[in-house]
């Protein structure tokens, strides 16, 4: 029985972590300008950040998980506010070849940040919760050994997506120029900058 839990919370991760929006945006943009390490690190930045949401679900109704939900607002338009800070960052990065060599640099960086970003959105908080009744399991409380499971399958199909993303980006990396690299920083920091403003109006207008 424990096997299906496990199958389950890996169809979770995968449906519900793809890599799309401004995570996914820079995880591409990372590939792309820094390498394949800091494109897997900052993929599985994202994945970690999902596992620790669905641990926090797993405690069901707690202090903490009470109190991310309660203060989701703010920490939206915090979040929000650091998606511009580095939408604005990106746009005006001039890419170079050394970035291009260093496939390592700055991977702990990549990994940290994304870890970061997808913690400023505790949304998933609520997706996890319903997994969890959709599964059938009663969190930590009820089965430790089903709800390690479960978020052992989450991360794990939330990180399937790291070597996808990263592989299709790095097969045309070698393709771009520095005018085509500095394009995607330029696109990629107003597409993130754009979604973190509108992150943060909505919320105030909410």
């Amino acid at each position: 029985m424990h096997w299906t839990v496990f199958v389950k919370g890996l169809i979770v991760g995968l449906l519900m972590c793809a890599p799309v929006g401004p995570i996914g945006l820079l995880c591409v943009q990372r590939t792309l300008t820094e390498g394949r390490a800091a494109g897997f690190a900052s993929v599985l930045g994202a994945a970690t950040a999902d596992a620790l949401y669905c641990s926090v679900a797993g405690l069901g109704v707690t202090i903490i998980s009470g109190f991310l939900v309660r203060q989701h607002t703010w920490i939206q338009i915090v979040g929000g506010l650091v998606l511009i800070a580095l939408g604005a960052k990106l746009y005006f990065t001039r890419p170079t070849f050394a970035d291009r060599k260093g496939e390592s640099r700055g991977v702990l960086g990549a990994y940290t940040s994304t870890f970061l970003l997808m913690l400023a959105n505790p949304v998933p908080i609520l997706v996890f919760t319903a997994a969890f009744t959709a599964v059938g399991v009663h969190g930590w409380d009820g089965d430790y050994l089903a709800t390690a499971l479960l978020v052992l399958g989450v991360f794990s199909g939330s990180a399937i997506w790291s070597p996808v993303l990263v592989t299709v980006a790095s097969t045309f990396r070698r393709q771009f120029s520095l005018e085509q690299l500095r394009l995607v920083n330029r696109v990629s920091g107003s597409i993130m900058a754009g979604f973190g403003l509108s992150i943060a109006i909505v919320t105030l207008l909410g």
